[in-house]
């Protein structure tokens, strides 16, 4: 099992600057290469204090790439709904210069209704938008004077530039919160997949889905995935919960609040391309830190614990390839965070190496 960072901001401007979140962020992607995690990934949102710090992920993997020499970059997951295909891989031909071939494109549908409502999108054209954008992202990224003729995006003859660096694209990974579709979708194009524990349904039943998919469409091996946690490594257990309990109680306020379920914002939100969301919502405001921590979606306390956690949550499962730990979320220090990270190098990666 691979371990890499995920930065996914859940921040004001009242709690921390922009410029202070981005700097602490990158002085963390400096410890990747002695530490052995060998991915950094950041998410695309915008407007509220959930993932608003991060509207262009692009932006601040191309500075992470200048502090790695190793990791891989991960897009975690640019959002074709409010991007031009054109723009997103002209972004992603640069940054896979600049990194020297070291990017992985990740692609999600979105999924906060003031995100549509703010860009006039509708969220029931969400999944059709989606496959034809990354479908033209891929063209142009694989091959040269490209015309396109589709419901949204419309182009003659374009080659797009700077071609990829990796041929005949960079990795595509799609990112999922557990619909059968999406899930099934994947895994018959061949794309990685993301997706996250403590929003989803259960795991096993979605990763089942994605694999059988995946051999039905004849593709070798049975694809990649990703799984996003929380977490906190301390010397002593009950500091861990002291310093990380109120944090990612914190952050999930922010994603309920950004979902709108108290703010009328995603009220009453009905879509074919979200069936149940008001439910599926409705659970996360209901999860709690021990419901988290006792699930295994959240991995914290002392590094036995910590080894305890992930082997359960892996063979639960089924089995993953990668985990992108959210360690700096909400307001955790950045002195905490990095003592985390080193803690969790030396005492738990060994024990999950091939």
């Amino acid at each position: 099992m691979e371990f890499g960072l995920q930065f996914f901001p859940d921040v004001s401007p009242e709690q921390k600057s922009g410029q202070q979140y981005w700097n602490e962020c990158l002085s963390l992607v400096d410890l990747c290469d002695e530490l052995g995690y060998t991915h950094v990934r950041t998410v695309e949102h915008y407007f509220e204090p959930y993932g608003g710090y991060s509207p262009a992920p692009h932006v601040f993997l191309t500075a992470a790439s200048q502090r790695t020499r190793k990791a891989r970059l991960l897009t975690g997951a640019v959002l074709p709904v409010f991007n031009h295909p054109l723009k997103v891989a002209g972004e992603v031909g640069m940054l896979d210069a600049i990194s020297g071939g070291r990017l992985d494109c990740g692609f999600g549908r979105a999924f906060l209704p003031h995100e549509f409502q703010r860009f006039e999108r509708s969220m029931d054209e969400s999944r059709a938008r989606f496959e034809e954008g990354m479908e033209a992202v891929r063209r142009l990224l694989e091959e040269e004077k490209v015309t396109f003729e589709g419901q949204f995006y419309r182009f003659r003859n374009v080659t797009s530039l700077p071609r990829p660096t990796q041929r005949p694209r960079p990795p595509f990974w799609a990112a999922a919160l557990g619909t059968p579709e999406s899930l099934r979708r994947a895994g018959e194009c061949g794309f990685n997949l993301m997706l996250v524990p403590f929003a989803g349904p259960q795991m096993r039943e979605a990763i089942n889905v994605y694999r059988d998919a995946w051999q039905e469409a004849g593709h070798a091996g049975q694809g990649r995935i990703a799984l996003g946690f929380h977490m906190f490594c301390h010397e002593d257990r009950e500091e861990a919960r002291r310093i990380a309990q109120p944090n990612i109680d914190a952050y999930f306020e922010s994603l309920v609040a950004a979902a709108g379920l108290d703010s009328g914002w995603g009220a009453g939100t009905s879509s074919g391309d979200y069936p149940n969301y008001d439910s599926h919502m409705d659970k996360l405001r209901q999860a709690s830190f021990d419901t988290l921590l006792d699930s295994g979606t959240i991995w914290l306390g002392t590094p036995a614990d910590v080894r305890e956690q992930i082997a359960s949550y892996r063979d639960a499962v089924g089995g993953f390839d990668t985990a992108s730990l959210q360690v700096n979320f909400h307001r955790i220090s950045l002195e905490d965070a990095a003592a985390s990270m080193r803690l969790f190098s030396a005492q738990v990666i060994p024990s999950f190496r091939d």
